[in-house]
This record gives C-alpha cells, sequence and structure tokens, in this order.
C-alpha cells in the first residue's frame, strides 16, 4: 500500500488532531479552492450540486445516490467535502484506472489547494488485499521445494501429465531472484511498484491470501509485515483509497479490513453488486485439489493425502462428463460423489493437521494448508446443500484449458442492505446509476427500499404513446451544431424524460435521496445517436450481412476514426474482416494485439478503426477527433448461458414478474449507457453513435427505457442524416 502522503511525509495522530474544530470551512469552500488551483479552472455547476448534496447527506446520515456524467469532475465533487467529515473517509473504485487517477493526480493537487484553509496538509493512503503485497515469510520458504515450484512434477501431479520443462523453471528462480533483490529496497512491497513486473505465477509463491496469513503475532516476520504496515498508514490517513473488491470481501468478513469511518464513498457504483457477488462465490477445481493435497501432504499420513487426491480426480471425471452451463436440476451424480469425497477427504485432513501451536516449527505453512482445505470443505458442503438462494454451474472455456464447478449467491442486495450501510454513510456514484430515467432499478440492486415507480397520468401517457417513434421533431429543442442541421428530423422523447431534459428526476426511499448533477457536454448539439431502424431484428449470432453493409456505410461517409462496440467475438472478427477486404482503412481488431497499444494506435491514427468486444466498452477513453464514430452492433442483453443472469430471470419468472424486464433489460442498459458514453469524452468533443440493431427504435416495452438510459443525443432513425453528418465531419 502507498503511504499517506503529505508534503511533510506520513500523517501521524498529531497530524489528525491539528484539524481545526472552529470555523472549519465548508466542502465548497474546499472545492472552491481547489477549482482556483487549477490553471484556467473554473466552477461547474454541477460539481458544486454534488459537493452541497454529500455535505447534507452526512449531517443528515443519509445516504446518497448520485448521478455524475463523464466531465462533471466527480472526483473533486465527492474529494472535497470528504475533508469536512471527523475520521477517515473511505473511497472504493471499481477499476485501477480510477484508483490510480485519485492517488497520483487528484488527491496530491487537493491537498496542496486546501492546506492554507485547513492549517494542515490532508493525507491519503491506499489500502489492497493482502494478496497485493509481498509476504517476507513466503519469501523466506519460496526456495524450498513447494508444489508449485519444483524443478520438475511428476507426470501424474501435472494438469494434463508431462513435466514442467527446464526454461520455465529457470525463468521462475530470475523473477524469485529479483523480488528477493527488490525486498531489500522497497518500503511498500506493494506489487504495482514493482517494475519490471512479475508473472502471476511468481507472485503466487512470495504473496500470501488472507485466508492463508497466521497472523503478525505467529508470523516470525510479523514486524516488518508490509500488508499489517499498509493497514496501519490507512487508519492514520484521511482519505483512504480502496477497491469494490477489497469492500466486498470486508464486508462479508465482519468489516475490520478497512478502517472503522464514517463516510464511504463508492465511485463507479453499477460495479459493486457484481464485485460483491464475484467475492461471495466459490468454486472448485481439480487442480487447485491436487495442488492442496500436495501441499499438505508432509503434514499428513499417505492415506490421508491419498484420498483428497482421488476426490480431485473425481472432480475431474464429473467435470468432463458434465455440460457447460447452469445445474438447474442439482448437481449430476458424478459431481455429488466428488463433493461428497472431498468435504470427507478434507475434513479427515483438518483433522490430522490439527491446531497450530506456539511451539510449531513452521506455522505459516502450516496454516496455509488448514486454509486452503477449510475452503474447499466449506464450498464442498455449500455445493451439496443445494439452496435455493444459490447458483451452481459448471464452466468450460472454450480453450479447455480450465474446468470449475461455481456456486455464487443468486441476489446481493439482502447482503448489500445488512452490511453495507451499518453505522456510515454511503454515497454511490457513478455517470450510470439512473436506468430507464429513473433510480430505483440501481437502488434495489444496492440493497435499498424503493418505491415503485408511479404510474404516468393519463395525458402524460397518451403523450409519450404519441411521440414515441415519431420521426419529427428535435431532442431537447436544439440540433447538433457541427454534425447534424436544422432538416435532420429527430425522434422527441416524452416531456420530462432524461432524453428531453438531460436531468433524472429525484428518487429517494426510507433513509436515502438521489440527484442527478447532469453533465456539462451538450449533448444535442455535440453528438446524433442514430437507431438503423430500417435494419432487420437481429436473429443470427455473428454479424449479419444487412448490419455488415450499414456499418461499411457509415465507416466509408467518415473514413475511419471508428470505435466498433460488438457482442461476440465472432461479430467483431467479422466486421475486421469485412472492412480490411472493402476498404484500405487500417483495421484494428481487440486479441490481435495487447489492448493499451491497440488503444495508442487508434488514438495516434486518425483514419483507424478500433473494433472489439465487451472489454472496450467501459475501457476506453479516446476524447478528441480520433474516434467520431462509436458503432455497436445489438443490443447487449446477458448471453441466455450466463449462469447468474439466466438464474436470476428464471426467479423473477417464478414469482410471477418478467425476469426478462427485470434482470435482462437493466444489464444491457447499464452496457449500452457504458458504450454510448464512449463517444463524447470532451466539451469539443463531436460525433455519432449508431447503434445497429433496431429493436432500440421499435421494441415498444424496453427500448423507451434503454433510450431513457442514454445521454440526452439529437436523436434520428434516418440512414441519410447519420451518413451526412458523418460527411461534414470528415470534412471539418
Amino acid at each position: 500500500m502507498t503511504p499517506p502522503r503529505t508534503a511533510a511525509g506520513p500523517s501521524t495522530p498529531s497530524a489528525r488532531s491539528g484539524r481545526r474544530r472552529g470555523g472549519r470551512p465548508s466542502g465548497t469552500e474546499l472545492l472552491a479552492a481547489a477549482v482556483g488551483a487549477v490553471p484556467g479552472g473554473a466552477t461547474r455547476p454541477g460539481q458544486q450540486q454534488m459537493t452541497e448534496a454529500i455535505e447534507r447527506s452526512v449531517a443528515a446520515r443519509e445516504h446518497l445516490l448520485v448521478q455524475a456524467g463523464t466531465g462533471t469532475g466527480k472526483s473533486l465533487g465527492y474529494l472535497a467535502p470528504a475533508l469536512t467529515v471527523d475520521g477517515p473517509v473511505v473511497v472504493s473504485t471499481a477499476t485501477l484506472a480510477l484508483q490510480s487517477q485519485l492517488v497520483e493526480h487528484d488527491l496530491p493537487r487537493l491537498a496542496d489547494a486546501v492546506e492554507p484553509l485547513l492549517g494542515r496538509r490532508p493525507t491519503f493512503a491506499v489500502l489492497k488485499g493482502r494478496h497485493h503485497y509481498l509476504c517476507l515469510a513466503r519469501l523466506d520458504n519460496s526456495t524450498e521445494d513447494e508444489p508449485e515450484d519444483t524443478l520438475f512434477d511428476a507426470p501424474a501431479e501435472r494438469p494434463g501429465g508431462g513435466t514442467k520443462w527446464l526454461g520455465e523453471a529457470g525463468r521462475m528462480g530470475k523473477q524469485i531472484q529479483r523480488l528477493r533483490d527488490w525486498a531489500e529496497k522497497t518500503d511498500t512491497g506493494d506489487r504495482d511498484e514493482l517494475d519490471p513486473g512479475v508473472d502471476d505465477q511468481a507472485w503466487r509463491l512470495v504473496s500470501m491470501p488472507a485466508r492463508e496469513c497466521v497472523g503478525a503475532s505467529r508470523c516470525p516476520f510479523g514486524q516488518e509485515c508490509f500488508a499489517e504496515a499498509s493497514r496501519a498508514r490507512a487508519r492514520e490517513a484521511d482519505v483512504v483509497v480502496t477497491n469494490h473488491s477489497l469492500l466486498a470481501v470486508d464486508m462479508l468478513a465482519g468489516r475490520h479490513i478497512v478502517p472503522p469511518h464514517k463516510l464511504l464513498i463508492v465511485d463507479e457504483a453499477h460495479e459493486l453488486a457484481d464485485r460483491v457477488s464475484s467475492a461471495a462465490q466459490a468454486e472448485l477445481v481439480p487442480e487447485q485439489i491436487d495442488r492442496s493435497a500436495r501441499r499438505a501432504r508432509p503434514l499428513l499420513r499417505p492415506d490421508v493425502a491419498d484420498r483428497l487426491t482421488e476426490a480431485g480426480d473425481a472432480l475431474a471425471v464429473g467435470l468432463a462428463e458434465a455440460p457447460a452451463g447452469r445445474l438447474t436440476g442439482g448437481l449430476p451424480g458424478p459431481l455429488r460423489e466428488a463433493c461428497t469425497l472431498l468435504d470427507a477427504a478434507t475434513r479427515a485432513a483438518l483433522d490430522a493437521i490439527g491446531d497450530i501451536k506456539a511451539d510449531d516449527p513452521d506455522p505459516v505453512r502450516k496454516q496455509q494448508a488448514k486454509a486452503v482445505l477449510d475452503e474447499l470443505s466449506t464450498t464442498a458442503q455449500r455445493l451439496l446443500e443445494e439452496a435455493d438462494h444459490d447458483v451452481a454451474w459448471v464452466e468450460k472455456p472454450d480453450n479447455g484449458s480450465r474446468r470449475a464447478l461455481v456456486v455464487a449467491p443468486l441476489s446481493v442486495a439482502g447482503t448489500l442492505a445488512t452490511h453495507l450501510y451499518d453505522e456510515r454513510t454511503v454515497v454511490a456514484t457513478s455517470a450510470t446509476l439512473a436506468l430507464g430515467g429513473r433510480f430505483d432499478t440501481v437502488a434495489r440492486a444496492l440493497g435499498l427500499e424503493a418505491p415503485p415507480p408511479a404510474p404516468p397520468s393519463p395525458a402524460a401517457a397518451a403523450l409519450a404513446t404519441a411521440t414515441a417513434g415519431r420521426s419529427t421533431g428535435v431532442v431537447g429543442g436544439g440540433t447538433a451544431v457541427g454534425v447534424a442541421g436544422p432538416d435532420a428530423g429527430g425522434v422527441a422523447s416524452a416531456p420530462g424524460s432524461r432524453a428531453a431534459t438531460g436531468v433524472v428526476p429525484a428518487t429517494s426511499g426510507p433513509g436515502w435521496s438521489s440527484l442527478d448533477v447532469g453533465s456539462p457536454f451538450d449533448y444535442a448539439r455535440q453528438g446524433i445517436l442514430y437507431v438503423a431502424a430500417h435494419l432487420p431484428r437481429p436473429s443470427v449470432s455473428g454479424l449479419p450481412e444487412a448490419a455488415g453493409e450499414e456499418l461499411l456505410r457509415l465507416v466509408g461517409a467518415l473514413g475511419g476514426r471508428t470505435l466498433g462496440l460488438f457482442s461476440s467475438r465472432r461479430a467483431a472478427q467479422q466486421a475486421a474482416e469485412l472492412l480490411r477486404a472493402r476498404t484500405d482503412l487500417p483495421v484494428l481488431l481487440q486479441g490481435e494485439e495487447a489492448l493499451p497499444l491497440l488503444v495508442r494506435r487508434f488514438r495516434d491514427d486518425r483514419s483507424s478503426c478500433l473494433f472489439g468486444v465487451m472489454s472496450l466498452w467501459q475501457g476506453v477513453d479516446v476524447p478528441g477527433d480520433s474516434c467520431q464514430l462509436v458503432v455497436i452492433d445489438r443490443l447487449p442483453f446477458p448471453r441466455p448461458d450466463e449462469p447468474l443472469a439466466a438464474a436470476r430471470a428464471a426467479a423473477v419468472d417464478a414469482g410471477g414478474g418478467s425476469g426478462f424486464s427485470a434482470v435482462s433489460v437493466p444489464i444491457a442498459a447499464v452496457r449500452l449507457a457504458q458504450g454510448v458514453g464512449r463517444l463524447i469524452r470532451a466539451t469539443g468533443d463531436r460525433g455519432v453513435v449508431a447503434v445497429l440493431d433496431s429493436r432500440l427504435e421499435t421494441a415498444r416495452g424496453y427500448g423507451p427505457f434503454l433510450r431513457r438510459s442514454l445521454p440526452p443525443f439529437w436523436y434520428t432513425t434516418r440512414p441519410e442524416v447519420a451518413r451526412g453528418a458523418l460527411e461534414r465531419l470528415a470534412k471539418a
């Protein structure tokens, strides 16, 4: 963990006590100081609204959902009021990119700007999971013949047979030696500070998952532990930056990892429920059982260790026979037998190992063995229980590299309701919180009690029906200057919807409220949302021929500068092959090179196109004229074989509701909003989002909901309007 940073050094209790008790500056004053310190900085109304709303929520001890569009400057909008709160404030992010932005840029600049007002420099720290830090105890043992680090493994003990290549062992030894040298120099032991890095296998040999740690008091290296030092620094910081995965583990483990705090800010909050679900997920993998058996073998009688190996073999056979996908009828016989064998074998092994005693010669290795066995036993029992609140499935990647039996909770809303909000104020923020023009859906997913949406008045319902699908009028009453003209003809949404006003009406429930602070971008003038309503409804996998021809016409009108977001790898491949065969434009395809390199080439070459799948929908930020056309091939509904989404939809159906509307449509809304958001990243950006799925216009049930989840672009279904706008951009 990076230590709390100040101009004078790490934070101390005396620094904390120097915070002013009387006449303390407000969050808006701190925000003004931060904005004023930036050359050319100007107050953003949405940013100020956000700061004021957070201060009110903290004072009222009320939770807050804030939708803050791209360009709002939401980081400063929540960091400024955070510095008015006594004790540490925790900020959780979903991505490493945002975590890095906060720690390397936003927080240092804010600390510099507000020091004169606060009378001291605020401090901050990054808190990561224990496995992110070098473990000196593991490093000390890394020369011994661990099961994962032998020069040659016996063929029967390696997945798929065979032995480890001698060069592989030599390369591993060099990486371990480099880690030893680094351990003598590093102050933090944080893997992210190791440059150049090492591969995951090498890092696993020198890091310690939390479940395997014996604790500082029992560890011979406890006084020097990097992970423990990171937690100590976090306890003394004003702002602690962590990630959703660790926040989820903290909630599930009784909230003893993250320092006690009064205010939790969850950025990228639309990702939180999925991260909690992942943290509560468990799996059984034959190779994992094999490794645990080898690791525990020195502590066990041969017959007890052999039972573990036999259980792993039984699981491998059961997985080979079972088809991939959700297990709707309970565990198949071979998998049930494998879980039963594993449960009995792990219990016997744990009994044989016994408790860790003060005089144990190697408590670290003993705890590691026990922790893995205990986790295997717990997972096997959970699968055998076949509880209604769990979903189980068989995972088989296309390349056959790894097979697993997985179990995850059907819903985490109850977990969040119980563990997320207790004894702290929670501010959840994102550019994508209001789906279908309301906060209700995300609020429920985050464990908040939300009232059902009020039915529209008869007049409003009649107006919405009359205007839906019409090809006249201009969204927001303006035109897309530099993109479309006044004769373009768009589709007006019902008055009061997000597409008409750009701001979602506030929603509230018991103990929480919501706010949409909008965006400084003039979406209706900066961009067009074009839906190819004339195309046939997509019915086959891959890229339909008609959609391919439409793609060619759009890209040809602009001459590149296109980000293609596809629903499948096959569709992206077909699109790339089509453009390479029919145009001279450079086409970059995800998977052909490292993604950061592809994005850099796309940014540098204005004639290029970048095509890819889901990781591009959120992870690409290319402001300027290198990206002026974003093409989405079809609405990003979850695939029918996505086990959790399918199980959740089936549960809603069984309760008399619509699983498609309650589960699939909100998932598509979040993904679509994230993808569409790739177009306008700065106030000078112009362009077109083209959706080649006619259902966004023609589907009466969910089409309007999805459109209301998007930024208020100028809207049209006329292909000649979209092409004309692109041609004008090409000449600009």
